[in-house]
């Protein structure tokens, strides 16, 4: 979120109207908001281009369980929290460790997975008449993906218990 500083706006070198009046506009601090858009861009056109060629070159067949969108998922879910949690204990959320949430997180992982495509191919499987496959590919994605996700947290709390003290 963007920090908002007043600024009063006068002619160079004139004294404002009324001092103790309010600012007359604000404008957002300078936070690097370029670069970051560009960094979830960057990453978010190599994560997408990732999980299309994964799933064009293992496309699922009508009624079957799509496999390229499920392997997606799950080891994107494992792969973000071992980044959100190696960022989070080796220091606060700026600078480097920022640039790197945004970009390989929030980009590159954000186009990696897929939730839209989980869902439309919920529904395919659903509309074709597999309902029993339907219902185990959402619900052993969304359990396999929270596991996942859980084990990365743990793994990288684990080692870095290890690493603390050695």
């Amino acid at each position: 979120m963007a920090r908002l500083h007043a600024v009063a706006v006068t002619a160079p070198g004139a004294e404002p109207l009324d001092p103790d009046a309010p600012a007359a506009r604000t404008r957002p601090a300078r936070t690097g908001r370029g670069l970051t858009l560009l960094l979830i861009g960057l990453g978010g056109a190599v994560g997408t281009s990732i999980r299309a060629a994964l799933e064009g070159a293992y496309p699922s067949a009508v009624g079957a369980w799509p496999w390229a969108t499920f392997f997606i998922n799950v080891s994107g879910a494992f792969v973000l929290a071992v980044l959100l949690e190696t960022l989070s204990v080796t220091g606060p959320d700026e600078g480097w460790r920022r640039r790197v949430r945004f970009g390989v997180g929030t980009g590159l992982l954000g186009g990696y997975t897929t939730y839209s495509t989980f869902m439309v191919e919920a529904a395919r499987l659903g509309r074709s008449g597999a309902y029993l496959t339907a219902f185990g590919y959402t619900t052993v994605s969304l359990v396999l993906g929270f596991a996942a996700a859980l084990a990365g947290m743990l793994a990288v709390a684990a080692l870095h218990r290890r690493w603390a003290h050695t």
